[in-house]
């Protein structure tokens, strides 16, 4: 079965405004340009996974009904745009809660993997956050892709030098699709290009 290429997704300052522990419907607010910038890497073949740390849930402050309905939500709001997810992946637990898919971890990336026969070294991931970028770097995604939304203005001041794996620093959702679209066609004209000397 041949393999898919993949977009992984933080939630909060990425894909959606940034709120303090989001979980009524009505507060969602996509960011500009992110339903059409998931709408081109849809249409270019990418399957989207929204992959977010959800630790309001094990501190107490809302409930997995509450996130799902956020959720539910969002779905409605990218569905003009055909943009759907091939799967949602939630970390309830607290920073201090045991966890097996909690950002930096690359559990949720590593299962879609199997269970969506993802080709890792053809994904990337997209997030605002240092632990978002590492969550792709530790499962070998080809680039993690920083946002300057939400906290990514911060999290670019403390980046490691050198990142630990490939990396690019755009401004928003809508330039992260500019630069993998970009990137995957760049790489087929090398591609094509070493088929041609053979």
């Amino acid at each position: 079965m041949p393999a898919h290429p993949a977009v992984f997704l933080d939630r909060d300052g990425t894909l959606i405004e940034e709120r303090h522990y989001l979980h009524r419907p009505e507060e969602v607010r996509l960011l500009p340009g992110a339903a059409t910038a998931l709408q081109r890497l849809r249409q270019a073949g990418f399957l989207l996974f929204l992959v977010t740390n959800q630790s309001g849930v094990g501190r107490g402050y809302f409930t997995l009904h509450d996130v799902a309905r956020v959720h539910e939500h969002l779905t409605r709001l990218l569905a003009p745009y055909d943009v759907r997810f091939s799967d949602i992946y939630i970390a309830p637990e607290a920073p201090d809660q045991p966890s097996p898919g909690r950002k930096p971890s690359p559990h949720f990336l590593l299962l879609a993997s199997q269970q969506y026969q993802i080709d890792l070294g053809q994904s990337y991931m997209i997030g605002d956050k240092l632990a978002d970028l590492e969550c792709g770097w530790n499962a070998g995604v080809r680039a993690s892709i920083l946002v300057l939304t939400g906290y990514g203005m911060e999290t670019a001041r403390a980046l490691p030098s050198p990142p630990r794996g490939g990396l690019a620093v755009v401004q928003d959702l809508a330039a992260a699709a500019d630069w993998i679209l970009k990137d995957r066609a760049q790489r087929t004209r090398q591609q094509a290009s070493s088929h041609s000397v053979r």
